[in-house]
């Protein structure tokens, strides 16, 4: 929903998760997780543009926004040989769009127990994550997480472990 208008937004039907096929990875508590989601999206690019209605000329808004774009991370370096790796940091970036982004396998300190396998193609099984993104205001630390775990969907399945520290730019 980045680069949408509030209007645009708020016309976001839920029922696109069967089209986009999202539903079939979803529990049915991860589903309502997501409708919450949605719920709270809606919520806040309402007030986004109620705030935004404000007196700031163009200019300012110009500076603010060329702000905001500094800090976000718009990259990373892939690692050849970690598809998981790889996927998780693609789509984090791509949705949340974090000022912040550390994703740690830690699966070589897993190796010879239950979940140690990992993917079959890489052996990728546990990772720790801290980030830190706007997106993650005003929501409770169960929400962050379940944001985190829809977002990375069938990823989600194949990793045994993630720790995750999740928060927003104003708590760190």
């Amino acid at each position: 929903l980045s680069g949408c208008t509030p209007e645009e937004i708020q016309m976001v039907d839920p029922t696109f998760i069967q089209a986009a096929k999202i539903s079939q990875t979803l529990t049915p508590g991860r589903n309502n997780g997501f409708l919450n989601m949605l719920a709270v999206m809606k919520k806040k690019a309402l007030d986004a543009a109620e705030k935004g209605s404000g007196a700031a000329t163009a200019d300012e808004e110009k500076e603010e926004e060329k702000e905001e774009e500094a800090a976000i991370v718009t990259s990373f370096e892939e690692i050849d040989g970690k598809p998981m790796y790889n996927t998780i940091m693609s789509t984090l970036i791509t949705i949340l769009k974090p000022t912040s982004i550390k994703l740690t396998d830690n699966s070589a300190q897993h190796a010879g127990h239950a979940g140690s396998k990992g993917w079959e193609e890489s052996g990728e099984s546990h990772f720790a994550l801290e980030i830190v993104a706007e997106a993650f205001d005003g929501l409770s630390l169960v929400k962050r997480h379940q944001l985190i775990y829809m977002l990375l969907g069938e990823t989600m399945q194949k990793i045994h472990a993630l720790e995750i520290k999740a928060k927003s730019p104003a708590e760190v």
